[in-house]
């Protein structure tokens, strides 16, 4: 349930973000915009090992794959196409885009066993709930 919970909050929140970042793009620039995103998360990081524990950061340099470290990169990049997308699509089918195409990656990496994931087996409902989500999508995008 806990699980459940913090992905529901996790989903509002890049929404909300993803408006937000929109707006302050709108005002100042793409870039300017994905770096103070970047940057204001890099300081409450900060703050919070400040207050949480000071593990080693250190530590970053024993991680075995370090293509797994490319995360922050990664986030640049999430950061600017969210922008572009909510900008150009609105929030609700911005949003609806963003979770299909989370959901076909995220099953494409259980399949295939990607990245140290446990390799899951095919299933045809997880194809079909994917093409029901999709639908759905051509529904809300339907307009007369």
């Amino acid at each position: 349930m806990w699980g459940i919970l913090i992905a529901l909050l996790s989903g509002a929140l890049m929404s909300i973000q993803g408006v937000f970042n929109t707006e302050v793009t709108k005002q100042s620039s793409l870039w300017v915009s994905t770096g103070w995103v970047q940057f204001s998360a890099f300081l409450v990081c900060v703050l919070a090992w400040l207050f949480t524990g000071r593990e080693s950061i250190g530590a970053l340099w024993q991680v075995e794959n370090k293509y797994t470290l490319l995360g922050g990169v990664i986030g640049a990049f999430i950061t600017i196409t969210v922008i572009q997308s909510m900008g150009a699509l609105g929030p609700a089918r911005a949003a609806m885009l963003i979770v299909i195409s989370q959901l076909i990656v995220a099953y494409v990496i259980e399949l295939f066993g990607m990245f140290g994931v446990d390799k899951q087996p095919f299933e045809w409902r997880k194809i079909l709930g994917m093409a029901v989500a999709i639908a759905g999508i051509v529904i809300f995008k339907w307009q007369k």
